[in-house]
């Protein structure tokens, strides 16, 4: 291996130890009319190795985001707390409940909510899956 590929190597674990870290990001959905780039700041979850975003529980409408992820699951996470990085990802809207269960129960754990059956009825929910980095 050569000193690139070992630099490469390390920022590609860096990143990718990062991703699997719980906390605030950023993510680019496509907008499903416009096809122009949506950008928000949302709470990543990392669950036994799972990533997945979900949100408060709301009836009145479906969010935008997840519209958007509906039309197209190419999204891009970027990392903003402590490494620095965009990541090319796929997502994938969450409609079971049997395997929502697990997942919001995670987030309402965090949050410290205790209203588990309303939160898989109305909040948004979406797993993540991270492009691999291209071989050297």
């Amino acid at each position: 291996m050569c000193s690139s590929e070992i630099a490469s190597t390390r920022v590609n674990n860096d990143v990718n130890t990062a991703l699997h870290r719980s906390q605030l990001i950023d993510l680019t959905t496509t907008g499903r009319r416009s096809r122009l780039p949506r950008r928000i700041e949302i709470f990543l979850h990392d669950e036994d190795g799972v990533l997945f975003i979900t949100g408060m529980p709301r009836r009145d409408r479906i969010r935008d985001w997840i519209q958007n992820i509906t039309a197209d699951p190419h999204v891009i996470v970027h990392l903003k707390n402590g490494i620095e990085a965009d990541i090319p990802a796929t997502a994938r809207v969450i409609t079971d409940p049997h395997e929502a269960r697990p997942l919001i129960e995670a987030a309402a754990r965090r949050w410290r909510r205790d209203d588990v059956d309303e939160m898989i009825a109305h909040s948004p929910l979406i797993v993540l899956t991270a492009a691999t980095a291209p071989a050297a």
